[in-house]
């Protein structure tokens, strides 16, 4: 599928109604005293401001997911765009939030793929009306398919499977992998490359992550029907930490270790609590999705030439290089 060309000016503001989510709006470039020279609504060509929305499967005060809003506030602020965010865990309310975004007749729409099947009709449906839409976080071996223009994040397979790599270094024997969404690629690629990589045995182990005691309860429970399993492999920084707390209350003797980054994770790694997280720099993917907008209409630039995707990991941190991050992390950028 052709992109659409890029897009021309248009007026109307995303529905509050559609959203149960922060709204970001951010009009860069003006001051009280007028210095900048900008007209209210206007952009640096004089012409009205592009409104882009970033539409995400992130569920109910998951931390990840505001680093990416920060990431994409950051570069709205930098290009004078206004920024609308919302979120829906559940696939057919992401949808909505998608068809929602192209009734207000925003200029550019960056979403997550999680769930790609949910997101074809709205995608194509946003391409039917000139919409130029990109992806990010989630759904790699979907985004070409469905005639997304680019592709901001990490080959979770190949995140994975240097996870498997990396506990066979540790000599790992058992390891579970801890999925807090059911359906979600992006986790089931994750822990599919451990497997294929790990020499020892793998499993999975189903949680509902929008429940931190649920959780908590069930990994509790599996440690202690397991003793054998000498390693938990969890998708979220929250949800490692839940593990430690795990780990010490079921009396077992597991190393904990991660996809994904935050302060507190930060903290767990240095007390050594934590052996290691996969970082894909989610401050960046929102980063690179709201700018890549803005320079397709300005420039009309491509990431990737639209048949690559631009990966934002995976890279290691552990005990030994944390340091190098951990200012980032307590700033809530990384």
């Amino acid at each position: 599928m052709n992109p659409p060309p890029p897009p021309r000016a248009r007026s109307g503001f995303l529905s509050a109604a559609a959203v149960a989510s922060v709204v970001v709006l951010l009009l860069a470039g003006c001051s009280g005293s007028g210095d900048t020279g900008l007209a209210a609504g206007t952009d640096g060509a004089g012409t009205a401001r592009m409104k882009i929305a970033l539409l995400t499967h992130a569920g109910k005060d998951d931390a990840f997911w505001e680093l990416v809003r920060k990431g994409a506030a950051t570069a709205a602020a930098k290009d004078g765009v206004e920024l609308t965010y919302a979120n829906d865990s559940d696939p057919a309310g992401q949808a909505q939030l998608v068809r929602d975004a192209i009734g207000d007749r925003v200029d550019g729409i960056a979403v997550t793929l999680a769930k790609p099947a949910a997101m074809k009709a709205p995608v194509a449906a946003a391409l039917a009306a000139g919409i130029p839409v990109v992806g990010l976080n989630s759904g790699i071996d979907a985004w070409k398919s469905q005639g997304v223009l680019e592709y901001f994040g990490q080959d979770e397979s190949v995140a994975g499977a240097a996870v498997g790599n990396k506990l066979n270094g540790l000599r790992a024997k058992h390891a579970l992998c801890v999925i807090h969404e059911r359906g979600n690629v992006a986790l089931e690629a994750r822990c599919a490359g451990v497997k294929k990589t790990f020499g020892g045995e793998t499993e999975n182990l189903y949680v509902e992550g929008t429940d931190s005691d649920a959780v908590d309860a069930v990994l509790t429970a599996k440690l202690r029907q397991e003793p054998g399993i000498d390693e938990v492999v969890t998708m979220g920084a929250q949800f490692a930490l839940d593990a430690v707390g795990s780990v010490k209350a079921a009396g077992s003797k597991a190393h904990v270790a991660t996809f994904d980054l935050n302060n507190d994770l930060v903290k767990a790694i240095r007390a050594g609590n934590v052996q290691f997280a996969v970082d894909q720099q989610p401050y960046l993917q929102g980063y690179l999705a709201v700018d890549s907008l803005w320079l397709y209409r300005h420039n009309g630039n491509i990431s990737g030439g639209g048949v690559a995707p631009v990966l934002t990991g995976p890279a290691f941190v552990t005990r030994t290089n944390v340091a190098a991050v951990a200012r980032f992390a307590a700033a809530g950028t990384r």
